[in-house]
């Protein structure tokens, strides 16, 4: 009975970890089992061992795995994540989950994001009407295979793309209250760039002018991104960093191209964010695979460049190949006019 009493202690402990620090534990658990707090308090302690349909209400409120019921010790990993369910209102319920997360991750009060960036992050794009118009048409019709888009075109003055703006801001504004780490490389941009390269050269950007505005936009994210990386904080464009912007780390490794992993730290709790299917993440809990994910992140940092704040030669340097690399494409449309 110890033992038992020692798992479901050790159990509670991992939900209390699981919500915010303002939030109270005893509360969240009578609520969701319909018990007086008193019973509550009890399960907590491990005085009333909990039964299988208890178990199961808890790991889906607090979203957690029952092996850490009973402290399972073998090599499965579980992930959790929401898939493409293929129908209209998919990128929409994309775009809430993101802003989601990073909600429940601002409610902490000691919190903070790494992130080993293969692609430009998703949110810079969301800095111009224009760009996040795009790659939300991109994704609509290449990616989540939208049945509306078969055969359609993309045009920058088309509307119907635009819509999703005040799910956008949201997010950029709440990622900018969160410290954060981002390990880059020079082909950060890469993916974007080619996504607009091969829309124009198969006909589904029929207009050069908007090919060429997609660019200006690129061009216009490096100059912002530089600014944060300049300053150390995290800020709005045309905007300067307030009381509220989060410190902003940025490191270049010119030899370890990214996956997108996306790592948080939540008051002493990690979490590990793996990308797949081009948008979406697989997130765990997992206390040994999260450990050794932010041993592998810190070798990785230590072995990259910081240019935030200081290395104001490599910072230049770094942002001068990724205009480049934009400016290359202008140059190439314009000679052919």
């Amino acid at each position: 009975m110890e033992t038992i009493n020692q798992h479901q202690a050790a159990f509670f402990q991992s939900l209390k970890s699981a919500i915010p620090s303002y939030s109270s534990l005893v509360d969240k658990v009578a609520e969701t089992l319909n018990i007086s707090m008193d019973s509550a308090y009890r399960r907590i302690r491990g005085e009333k061992l909990i039964d299988f349909e208890e178990i199961n209400l808890l790991c889906k409120k607090f979203n957690v795995s029952v092996d850490k019921l009973f402290s399972l010790n073998s090599n499965t990993i579980v992930f959790q994540g929401k898939q493409n369910t293929f129908q209209e209102d998919n990128f929409k319920n994309w775009l809430e989950d993101v802003l989601a997360q990073l909600e429940m991750v601002n409610t902490f009060q000691n919190k903070k994001i790494y992130y080993l960036l293969k692609d430009m992050a998703p949110w810079y794009h969301f800095y111009h009407p224009e760009l996040a118009s795009f790659k939300f048409f991109f994704w609509k019709k290449s990616i989540l295979f939208q049945d509306s888009l078969k055969g359609a075109k993309f045009s920058i003055s088309d509307q119907s793309h635009h819509g999703f703006e005040p799910l956008t801001q949201k997010i950029l504004k709440t990622y900018n209250k969160i410290e954060t780490t981002e390990i880059w490389n020079v082909e950060g941009m890469n993916t974007t760039l080619r996504q607009i390269d091969l829309y124009q050269e198969m006909g589904i950007i029929p207009n050069p002018q908007d090919t060429k505005r997609l660019y200006q936009c690129m061009l216009e994210v490096v100059d912002h991104l530089e600014r944060m990386t300049e300053s150390g904080k995290k800020f709005l464009p045309h905007q300067d960093p307030g009381m509220d912007s989060a410190d902003y780390h940025f490191f270049v490794n010119e030899f370890v191209l990214g996956d997108n992993t996306f790592f948080v730290e939540i008051d002493g709790t990690r979490i590990t964010y793996l990308n797949y299917g081009v948008i979406y993440f697989l997130g765990t809990a997992d206390k040994s695979f999260n450990d050794g994910m932010f041993v592998n992140l810190e070798n990785l940092i230590k072995k990259s460049t910081q240019i935030s704040k200081v290395g104001e030669k490599e910072r230049n340097q770094f942002f001068n190949k990724l205009r480049r690399k934009v400016q290359l494409r202008i140059d190439a449309m314009e000679l052919k006019v």
